[in-house]
């Protein structure tokens, strides 16, 4: 628009100059006129050319008033011109202004990208190619935590900076040093909050880059001085509706869990919202954390971010049991379509997508619908970073005793931002992984229970073909048999990989896999 204005005035300008120059040269231009005694008249036929000059006279002289008029409409018309000229002075200056510094920062931009090199993805297999080079950024301004009804003027103003750099070949680090990413303690009734918190606060690299916000629900006035204790090492947050549910009467027994979904979406809706953070790891408070924990979600932050096929990073392995894993690649991490929750981070992004249609109760299994998971995966350890203590809940127990007591936590520290994840992008993933499930040797789960016909560690292959034969080979196995919407624990593109008797062994549907059977639940 300003542009079409300057050529307006300028082309104004131009025609005002060109007529005046035009009236001077036609004036100047023009021959003397004879006046009686001067020679006009001395010719033959003088007396005609006076009368004729008298009648030019007066044809002059209506000409110059014609063109006095019209000088003076030309100059109006440039006067408003003029005007016109200096009204945008302002605005010229401004845009130049704005051009002078999109330039600068294109520069500085241009100056500060440095192209990856190209280096082919690490096998998918129990290492991580540190040979690979690195290249996500993602930048953030620190975020400060405060109580929800303070003034967040001040913070709801930091700038938040992300910087991807999209590769086809995508090698990864973690993210900077800036990015603030807290930790949602969700508490209720439990003091034994303190041992969660004890961990958390024992391991947290950095208060500013990891505030830790306790969230508690119920009212209960002994855990709240708990959680109050640690003073200004967490944010204490409060949920203010302590009613029960209307629910149905065969929902009755179900109140806890109404409750806790409620309290979730009141939590998150906080972290986000309120506090404006962009991304949030959520534990519970039965939840000890392992060494390597924050470590673990800043190395995998940048990889969540920069792959839309995955939903979530979770410390838990369902299938974690001291006996099921390999002690000997606590950095192994593996894509899992299974939700396991248990400490998991959320992008603001994915938590926008859930809130609106969050569930009234049974949060974590309506996760696992697809209608919410949409072919989304998550990521998990080989060894869990995270072991629950809280036999006591509103599960009763279910699975404590059997499954989840014997978890095991890893306690080797992994420096896995110093680590190239990039083979867990799917793009890398997939190829390198149903190369090796439908490469290992197919065998019967008789052979690996005998183990002596069977030379070296594996990996070994065991075929199930519908949900039964899921099952018994599952219990037959020692790993967890159920299913939520046909997917099983753990399990990536229908395969749940674990160690038995120290062999590696993939759990796996025929070859061809396409989709999961949601019957199978």
């Amino acid at each position: 628009m300003v542009r079409k204005k300057g050529s307006l005035i300028l082309c104004g300008a131009f025609l005002f100059v060109a007529w005046n120059a035009l009236l001077l040269l036609y004036l100047w231009g023009r021959p003397p006129i004879g006046r009686p005694g001067e020679g006009g008249g001395a010719e033959p036929g003088g007396n005609r050319e006076w009368e004729a000059a008298k009648g030019a006279h007066a044809n002059l002289a209506s000409e110059v008033i014609r063109l006095a008029e019209e000088v003076e409409f030309q100059l109006e018309t440039q006067k408003k011109l003029l005007k016109e000229i200096e009204s945008n002075r302002a605005l010229w200056a401004r845009q130049k202004g704005v051009g002078k510094r999109q330039a600068a920062d294109a520069k500085e931009a241009k100056d500060d990208v440095k192209p990856p090199p190209s280096k082919p993805p690490p096998p998918l297999r129990d290492k991580v190619d540190d040979k690979a080079q690195a290249v996500i950024q993602h930048t953030q301004k620190p975020v400060h935590t405060v109580a929800p009804d303070s003034n967040l003027e001040q913070h709801q103003s930091n700038e938040i900076k992300e910087e991807v750099v999209e590769t086809n070949d995508l090698p990864t680090s973690a993210a900077s040093p800036g990015v603030v990413i807290p930790i949602l303690v969700i508490a209720c009734d439990r003091v034994t909050v303190k041992r969660s918190l004890d961990k958390l606060i024992q391991y947290r690299p950095s208060p500013q880059l990891h505030p830790i916000i306790v969230s508690q629900d119920c009212g209960h006035a002994e855990t709240a001085r708990m959680i109050g204790s640690y003073g200004d090492q967490v944010t204490g947050i409060h949920q203010p509706d302590l009613s029960d549910i209307r629910v149905r009467p065969e929902h009755r027994k179900f109140q806890g869990y109404y409750k806790i979904s409620r309290h979730y979406r009141w939590a998150l809706n906080q972290v986000f919202n309120t506090f404006s953070h962009s991304a949030v790891v959520i534990v519970e408070d039965d939840l000890e954390v392992a060494p390597d924990f924050f470590e673990y979600f800043r190395a995998l932050y940048p990889i969540l971010r920069a792959d839309p096929t995955l939903w979530c990073v979770s410390a838990w392995n369902d299938n974690g049991r001291d006996a099921l894993v390999d002690p000997a690649k606590a950095e192994l991490l593996h894509r899992t379509d299974f939700f396991p929750g248990l400490g998991w981070m959320l992008l603001k992004e994915m938590w926008d997508e859930l809130e609106p249609k969050w569930p009234l109760a049974f949060w974590d299994d309506w996760m696992r619908q697809p209608e919410q998971r949409k072919e989304r995966s998550c990521i998990r350890p080989e060894i869990s970073r995270t072991i629950t203590f809280g036999r006591k809940g509103v599960s009763l127990g279910q699975f404590f005793d059997q499954y989840l007591r014997y978890i095991k936590l890893n306690t080797q520290f992994v420096p896995f931002t110093k680590q190239n994840l990039s083979y867990l992008l799917r793009e890398n993933y997939d190829e390198m992984f149903i190369k090796e499930i439908y490469s290992a040797p197919l065998v019967k789960v008789e052979k690996l229970q005998q183990g002596g016909s069977l030379q070296g560690p594996g990996p070994f292959r065991v075929q199930y073909s519908s949900r039964d034969s899921f099952k018994v080979l599952a219990r037959n196995l020692g790993v967890m048999d159920d299913l939520k919407s046909g997917v099983p624990r753990t399990g990536y593109r229908g395969v749940v990989s674990f160690l038995y008797r120290g062999r590696r062994v993939f759990l796996a549907p025929p070859e061809g896999w396409t989709q999961y059977d949601i019957s199978w639940s």
